[in-house]
């Protein structure tokens, strides 16, 4: 498969996929739990569903407008995603400035939000980190010093995005990504984050939780919006059809309603999506590492985006949310967007 795209192969999938998120007014359930505190604010029963996806960041400048083709399929978001770089080896982000991909760069992040912009689109900026050495889950220091240094160094790269996110009018702001061990064992640090974020920053707050962490983490309470990232493993078939995969999705749909419930806040997908290959509909962590070997299957992902719009988009709670990804003027791809998690030319 050829790796360009036009606007009109596009459409075909993508004005199902996407804008079948039609916007409509979200209202959060009135909490059972009046014992949590609520230090954010909560007050959105007038904030629309959110059709977006994670915009990645580009190597080069764009040569043309790229939401011209994100307007034709009606999404209404973006997710700007700066990386830093860290290692277990060293209690440190590594955010090289000048030495990264244009779209990461100050500039290229403040370009693009402002583009968005122009073009009708609201953002959430999300700076992530990328572990050479396994995920963000996996951090995991033996000392107190080194989480203070490693620490430090992280409200050192997130800061000054904020500050970008406050001056831009950046509409969200993603305060971190899967960070499991970080946010079990070092809950107080990600509390003084919030507040340390919150003097420069004037906009919307989430975190991007690992679908199986959100319900471990104790700060939710200080923040406008409990953030998923929904990579749930669902139906370990080849193609399964779109109603099995409704169905696998009841278990976790009802956890989340009760948590949605218990802080009275509404769930926002902040990553989801599927592979273009055979068994997407399973644990995508794993295909990714064999990827080589998957065959392309695009029904299966078409179904299994279509069951999780069939299974979400009917709940008030639920924020809608940003489909992982997209690259902007086919930009940036590992080398097999025919398999990739991106609708684009599908």
């Amino acid at each position: 498969m050829k790796t360009g795209i036009s606007i009109l192969s596009s459409i075909r999938i993508l004005s199902f996929l996407i804008s079948s998120l039609t916007i409509l007014a979200c209202e959060t359930s009135k909490t059972n739990h009046q014992a949590v505190i609520q230090t954010a604010n909560t007050s959105i029963s007038n904030f629309k569903r959110i059709n977006g996806v994670s915009f990645v960041a580009p190597p080069r400048p764009f040569s043309d407008n790229p939401f011209i083709p994100l307007q034709i399929i009606g999404a209404d978001w973006i997710s700007v995603i700066p990386y830093g770089f860290c290692s277990n080896e060293k209690p440190i982000v590594r955010y090289s400035g000048k030495k990264q991909w244009w779209g990461e760069r100050i500039e290229g992040v403040s370009e693009t939000i402002k583009m968005a912009h122009d073009n009708g689109f609201k953002v959430m900026l999300k700076p992530q980190v990328f572990f050479h050495d396994g995920w963000p889950g996996s951090l995991d220091f033996k000392t107190k010093e080194e989480w203070v240094k490693w620490e430090q160094s992280y409200i050192d790269f997130i800061i000054p995005f904020a500050k970008i996110a406050d001056s831009l009018n950046a509409e969200m702001l993603c305060i971190g990504t899967e960070f499991a061990k970080s946010t079990d064992k070092r809950s107080d640090f990600w509390v003084q984050l919030i507040i340390e974020v919150r003097k420069v920053y004037k906009g919307k707050l989430t975190y991007a939780a690992n679908w199986n962490e959100f319900d471990h983490i104790q700060f939710w309470g200080k923040l406008d919006f409990i953030g998923i990232n929904a990579y749930y493993p669902l139906v370990n078939e080849k193609e399964p059809k779109v109603k099995i995969l409704e169905k696998s999705w009841d278990k976790y749909k009802n956890q989340m309603a009760q948590f949605s419930n218990r802080y009275n806040k509404s769930i926002i997908f902040t990553e989801y999506g599927y592979l273009s290959v055979d068994r997407c509909g399973y644990n995508n962590w794993e295909l990714e590492g064999t990827i080589d070997e998957c065959k392309v299957n695009q029904q299966a992902q078409a179904d299994a985006l279509e069951a999780l719009y069939n299974t979400f988009y009917k709940e008030a709670w639920w924020a809608g949310g940003f489909l992982w990804k997209w690259f902007p003027e086919m930009q940036g791809h590992e080398g097999y967007p025919e398999k990739d998690y991106t609708p684009q030319g599908k």
